[in-house]
């Protein structure tokens, strides 16, 4: 699908990156800078990704930190976040490494924020020690950075080194040989494949599996499903992060049906000083939580789910009240440092500078996926994969505030490092872990057996009101037995063990998002305490011991097929 060599001239590498995130574009440009033939497949265009809707930025301990802070305090930050499940060795990587990329960003076009003296200007979020987060036009970041590594890479497939293609549904992972040779796409109506020495996925995440969510339409867990298929060790998947305060839609929009992409209000709002009150105007964070809005957003999630549950109102909204900031900082603070957040509550009828914005919990972010390891690699030889998708337990059982940008720089780079160094021990990589948590030790996904009612007919509607209802910012063993029921209702129609022989990207997207809800169910009632983002209102110990990370619950689909 590209250029051959000039005869006689040794044929370069060629690596498939699957995904337009911060992982996906930074590892093919410098993929590409080193020599390397690149294949950039993305299902939509290259601004349809996570990353672009990224307001909150990218924390790093930069040469000239604030005062007091230091790479060991990023450290401490990420692991007291994780809930203690973090990698310590994942994070060290991250933590240690974070000002390289961010130098690499620059390179490419990428332009911070500065203060009136010239110097990166750095932003506090909730849980860090100290001011490290940097941003790329206020509370745009993503989009600031996306735009600029965008830019770079069509400068780069103009010179011919990058392929772009776009509005490609990868529907497999080609194996041959005992690794993986290349994938399977949808594109213009028919089906197409591309070989290659390697596959790094850098899909994002899958958001969609709920009814309020920060992502984009495109968050279907299409990587974590062609991993699974392809028989990759996926793990800590009963993690999934709800971003607390997401902006309600007005009324008249929710029963209007309205599909607009909900508003994430970041979390440097808060950082700056900005209250949650409930209906009745009172400030409710500090009874819950000592760090009151500035608890981790795991915490906060929950007690914003308690308080509205104490309140008689569990499906209802709380407020951000952001209208001391304006008062304190001067007129025009909040257009001037959160334009975007500015624009979109305006656009919903609402003047946050004089008044309060409804706020509810929502779907934000995995911190479970395909297993790798520090280099990147899966358990399959020839697969990759970075950012969202990836699991390399940095993240740990909640991810900490502003580090997700940050992972799929640290550790795309370091995949492409795999990679050009030629990975020639490819049975280094990580493997399944044995022990009380292996996948085995429950059904494999698929039907489930029951006297209870199905569900109707499988609809992604239906599908997100299961998952917000049974499994979402807090479960309990009943719940997640009735969301197992429903889910293996559909999967006896859907089947989504097996990519289905469709053309109809939908269809893919359909199975790969049933897939994932099992997956994430299974891994739910298999930790029965309480940890991090994973909340179980019937959890056998109220204050439980965290568990090491090398015993968290690894699935993997060979294994579960060995012992259906």
């Amino acid at each position: 699908m590209t250029a051959q060599s000039p005869a006689g001239a040794p044929q370069p590498r060629r690596l498939i990156v699957v995904g337009s995130g911060i992982a996906g574009l930074y590892a093919a440009l410098l993929a590409a800078e080193a020599g390397t033939e690149v294949v950039l497949l993305t299902k939509g265009a290259l601004a349809d990704s996570n990353t672009y809707f990224a307001q909150g930025g990218i924390s790093a301990v930069l040469d000239e930190p604030a005062p007091g802070d230091t790479v060991a305090a990023h450290i401490a930050d990420t692991l007291k976040a994780g809930a203690g499940h973090c990698n310590e060795d994942a994070v060290r990587v991250l933590c240690t490494e974070a000002r390289l990329d961010i130098a690499g960003l620059q390179r490419f076009g990428v332009r911070f924020d500065l203060d009136e003296d010239g110097d990166p200007a750095l932003g506090l979020e909730a849980a860090h020690s100290a001011p490290r987060i940097l941003h790329a036009g206020g509370d745009a970041t993503g989009a600031g950075v996306a735009r600029a590594l965008i830019r770079a890479v069509l400068e780069v497939q103009e010179a011919g080194r990058i392929q772009v293609i776009g509005h490609a549904q990868v529907t497999s992972v080609l194996q041959g040989g005992g690794r993986v040779s290349g994938v399977n796409f949808l594109h213009n109506g028919g089906e197409f494949g591309v070989h290659g020495d390697a596959v790094l996925l850098a899909t994002g995440g899958a958001g969609q599996l709920f009814a309020q969510t920060t992502n984009p339409a495109v968050a279907t867990a299409d990587g974590l499903a062609l991993a699974w298929r392809a028989g990759a060790a996926v793990a800590d998947l009963e993690f999934f992060q709800f971003h607390p305060t997401c902006m309600v839609p007005p009324a008249g929009a929710r029963e209007a049906g309205s599909t607009a992409e909900p508003l994430l209000i970041s979390e440097a709002v808060r950082g700056e000083g900005a209250i949650l009150v409930d209906v009745n105007g009172e400030r409710f964070m500090p009874r819950y939580h000592p760090d009151a809005e500035l608890a981790p957003r795991d915490v906060v999630s929950r007690c914003i789910y308690l308080h509205l549950a104490a309140l008689g109102d569990p499906n209802g909204h709380v407020f951000l009240d952001a209208r001391g900031l304006e008062a304190s900082r001067g007129q025009g603070f909040l257009a001037k440092r959160f334009p975007t957040i500015t624009a979109g509550t305006r656009a919903a009828g609402i003047d946050w500078t004089r008044e309060l914005v409804p706020v509810a919990p929502a779907a934000h972010y995995w911190m479970g996926g395909v297993v790798t390891d520090l280099q990147g690699r899966t358990s399959v030889p020839g697969l990759l994969a970075a950012g969202e998708v990836a699991c390399t337990g940095v993240q740990g059982a909640n991810r900490l505030a502003s580090n997700s940008l940050l992972e799929g720089l640290v550790f795309g780079r370091r995949a492409v490092e795999a990679f050009l160094a030629g990975s020639p021990r490819d049975t280094d990589a990580p493997r399944a872990v044995s022990g009380p948590w292996q996948f085995e030790t429950v059904p494999a996904p698929g039907p489930v057996e029951t006297n209870l009612a199905t569900p109707g007919a499988f609809s992604r509607k239906a599908l997100r009101r299961v998952m917000t209802a049974h499994a979402g910012v807090i479960r309990d063993g009943a719940l997640l037995r009735e969301a197992s029921v429903a889910l293996g209702a559909w999967a006896a129609g859907v089947v989504p063990l097996h990519a289905p022989d469709s053309l109809e990207a939908r269809e893919h997207e359909d199975a790969n998002l049933l897939l994932a809800a099992q997956l994430l169910v299974h891994a739910a009632q298999e930790r029965r305490e309480s940890l991090g983002a994973h909340h179980r209102s019937d959890s056998r110990t109220r204050a439980a011991a965290v568990e090491p990370f090398d015993q968290r619950y690894t699935m993997s689909r060979k294994a579960s097929l060995v012992h259906d």
